[in-house]
């Protein structure tokens, strides 16, 4: 998937399970594991969400890598 993320690097650092990420950002814990399994791209909004929420912008978090 070209949608890399460090979302359970930026979690641990709040010290938040995956249930407790969903409720921040409105959004369910399967969806969570999912976006950091690399299994789901979020909408922008909840890139969005997930960045504010880590006090971090949108690329700390996610990176687009072309595929070859």
């Amino acid at each position: 998937m070209p949608l890399m993320n460090r979302l359970k690097e930026y979690r641990a650092k709040l010290g938040v399970n995956q249930q407790q990420m969903g409720a921040l950002v409105g959004t369910s814990r399967q969806t969570i594991s999912q976006i950091e399994r690399g299994d789901y791209s979020p909408s922008v909004t909840l890139a969005l969400k997930i960045a504010k929420v880590c006090d971090a912008k949108v690329e700390d978090i996610f990176e687009y890598v072309e595929e070859k």
